[in-house]
């Protein structure tokens, strides 16, 4: 279970992780600046196991993967919008973060603070705040195995080790 940190729509990839902090892939430096130009100061409040909670076309923007690379680092444990910009749809799965596709509806009734948890059998997000259940859409089988192994790099060496 975790805490809902709720974000508006068009939330691009330069408020996820300003560009003056790429000069180094290394996740765990960061996490620690994750939102610094748009809300300073979350990077140290996020705990293991958060929710980002979004509006429509998170992630667009530039194309670079230390976005939610980023986010996965600080312990989030998924994204959940109505859509997500394509490739940091992709990226995401690359780099091994959770992100859930969810009816706008279902998003706007989500409050900042509300405590989420995820049912990825049944599908479900549960909002254990206001008593309601969300249901996700279906995630492609493929992007499951690259959550799975932890990522692209971690399917490709487990594909290689199988041969």
């Amino acid at each position: 279970m975790g805490k809902a940190w709720k974000f508006g729509d068009n939330i691009d990839t330069d408020i996820i992780i300003a560009a003056r902090y790429l000069n180094t892939s290394d996740g765990k430096q960061l996490a620690k600046k994750i939102f610094e130009d748009g809300r300073k100061g979350i990077a140290e409040q996020i705990q293991q196991g958060d929710f980002i909670v979004a509006g429509e076309n998170f992630g667009c923007g530039s194309s670079r993967e230390h976005a939610p690379l980023a986010l996965r680092e600080a312990g989030i444990r998924a994204v959940l919008a109505p859509y997500f910009a394509r490739i940091f749809y992709r990226n995401a799965f690359n780099t091994g973060l959770l992100i859930l596709e969810i009816d706008k509806n279902d998003i706007d009734s989500i409050y900042e603070g509300d405590e989420l948890d995820i049912d990825l059998h049944s599908q479900k997000v549960m909002n254990q705040t206001q008593h309601t259940e969300y249901t996700f859409h279906t995630i492609p089988m493929f992007m499951q195995e690259l959550l799975d192994k932890g990522g692209l790099m971690q399917y490709a060496k487990s594909k290689i080790q199988d041969n």
